[in-house]
């Protein structure tokens, strides 16, 4: 039986949904030393640059950065080095055929612990042109102003 339980998010990705169209997510574990395990306890983590890859049938996640503990010390480990990604077999095939096919990419969404263990959400995704951003932000403008005018309108009723 697990000592925690639930979901506790230590980082999050907020420009990986900005920057990509995310077409399917997965859950992976992640192979990690103690330091890393204890620096993600903390809270302490940053995927802004970290994407993912496969490679001789196995799945990757590179550049997150995981701070040093600040109790370790001969022990600790590389802030951005290459961690082993923990998928099924047929999921890692479906990744390679997806990001064979060109266009698409993996990118890691959150970091979290899920009932102790550390996970990470990777999505497949595909670029998006600036326009697309535009028009993104464009649409998510126009629907704030849309709800702001319902509830003045609301209010007048009352």
């Amino acid at each position: 039986m697990p000592r925690e339980r639930g979901e506790k998010v230590v980082a999050t990705n907020r420009r990986a949904r900005h920057d990509y169209l995310i077409e399917k997510t997965y859950e992976a574990g992640l192979v990690l030393t103690g330091t890393e395990v204890k620096s993600l306890r903390q809270g302490r983590a940053n995927l802004t640059d970290g994407y993912a890859y496969i490679d001789g049938g196995e799945a990757y996640l590179d550049a997150v950065h995981i701070p040093e503990y600040s109790q370790g010390h001969w022990t600790n480990h590389a802030a951005k080095r290459t961690r082993k990604l923990l998928l099924h077999r047929e999921e890692i095939v479906k990744l390679s055929h997806a990001i064979s096919a060109g266009g698409y990419t993996l990118v890691p969404l959150k970091l979290y612990f899920s009932d102790g263990r550390a996970k990470v959400e990777i999505a497949v995704a595909k670029g998006k042109r600036e326009f697309d951003k535009r028009q993104t932000l464009r649409e998510r403008q126009d629907k704030r102003e849309a709800e702001r005018a319902m509830r003045t309108r609301n209010r007048m009723g009352d």
